[in-house]
């Protein structure tokens, strides 16, 4: 019965996700839903301003704080270590969900309305490459654990599956971070920016800068010099490397 509750629960979380990232991508590119980033309930300037940053700092703090190896370590003697990711994931989509639900578009003034065709339409190419940069990054390294059923898979079928190794496939080889990068790009690409999608896509890309820097701290702690050579190797969110 056990095993019954945690293989549901993480499919649950899983499905969970793929509801939330899906409309996120609406969300985002202001495609038909009836939220976005610049539909929406109207209401005063600061007002919309004070409740999209406490959005924007609820999820920041939430991605952050139950990311870190410290707070797994307390957090798994209340919950079972084979859903702790599929808890994390269940919390990040809760969040996300939250800051779509309540946000509060800023529609005036326009920062930039790109009227050449073309333009608009490279730029909505671009919009569409970096959510796939995305969803590719993710399978580079392992989506299921990444989003917690490769978790679940190894307590309900009784797996023994190695530790994660460092690795550096495809993408990876040029940027330390493709997933943060193809967010990034997705987040700025588009053709119409006004206040309220550029307050998302400072305070998004706040986040993801303080997220590497916390990611990078886990992860020369956890494979030391190795990691350490790649950070000094490899370019963080721009194509470089290091001769």
């Amino acid at each position: 019965m056990i095993e019954i509750l945690i293989a549901a629960y993480g499919i649950v979380s899983y499905l969970l996700f793929l509801a939330t990232i899906l409309y996120s991508v609406a969300f985002v590119g202001n495609l038909p839903v009836p939220l976005t980033v610049d539909v929406g309930p109207a209401v005063p300037v600061a007002q919309a301003v004070v409740i999209n940053v406490l959005l924007l700092a609820v999820f920041a703090v939430q991605h952050s704080v139950m990311a870190r190896v410290g707070f797994k370590r307390v957090w798994t003697r209340v919950v079972p270590p084979a859903i702790e990711r599929s808890t994390y994931v269940l919390a990040a989509s809760l969040a996300l969900a939250a800051l779509m639900g309540f946000w509060r578009p800023i529609a005036e003034p326009v920062i930039w309305n790109v009227a050449d065709a073309w333009a608009a339409l490279a730029i909505d190419a671009a919009f569409w490459a970096g959510w796939l940069i995305a969803l590719v990054s993710t399978f580079l390294l392992n989506h299921f654990e990444l989003f917690g059923l490769q978790q679940v898979a190894e307590r309900v079928f009784r797996l023994t599956v190695p530790s994660s190794q460092f690795r550096t496939p495809l993408l990876y080889r040029h940027v330390r971070h493709p997933l943060y990068l193809g967010f990034l790009i997705a987040f700025w690409a588009t053709p119409h920016m006004t206040v309220g999608h550029l307050l998302f896509a400072i305070g998004a890309t706040g986040y993801i800068f303080l997220g590497i820097y916390l990611e990078e701290r886990d992860l020369v702690v956890q494979f030391g010099r190795r990691y350490w050579h790649y950070q000094r190797n490899v370019g963080m969110l721009l194509p470089w490397r290091r001769k």
